[in-house]
């Protein structure tokens, strides 16, 4: 896929109404790198509430020896913009800097506060 075709997938996946949108617009997409990953992430969202906000994590299991390790990672809000994700499954998976997503996408990145 060119910048353009790329820059048009992330403009149209950061305008879905959610997560779940966004996920299954890139599920259907056309490039078929972009579709497996998207396809292989399915069923692996969680949302739970904590301190009051409700938070989507990305929740993997993994197999180390005899034990079943799960991992978490907090992924966005669901009061967020769907740019969140966006980035996050362009970082996560093909290596594209969360602050060139939301360039792509007209939006302004703000770079997380660490706690």
């Amino acid at each position: 896929m060119n910048q353009n075709e790329f820059e048009q997938l992330v403009k149209s996946a950061s305008e879905c109404a959610d997560l779940p949108s966004a996920l299954l617009l890139l599920q259907e997409c056309e490039y078929e790198e972009v579709s497996e990953v998207a396809l292989s992430l399915k069923g692996q969202f969680a949302v739970a509430e904590v301190d009051g906000e409700q938070r989507v994590y990305h929740v993997t299991t993994q197999q180390e020896g005899d034990d079943l390790q799960e991992y978490v990672e907090h992924v966005m809000n669901t009061d967020e913009h769907v740019i969140r994700f966006v980035a996050w499954f362009f970082d996560a998976y093909f290596d594209v800097k969360q602050r060139d997503a939301y360039k792509l996408a007209g939006k302004t990145y703000q770079q997380p506060k660490r706690g």
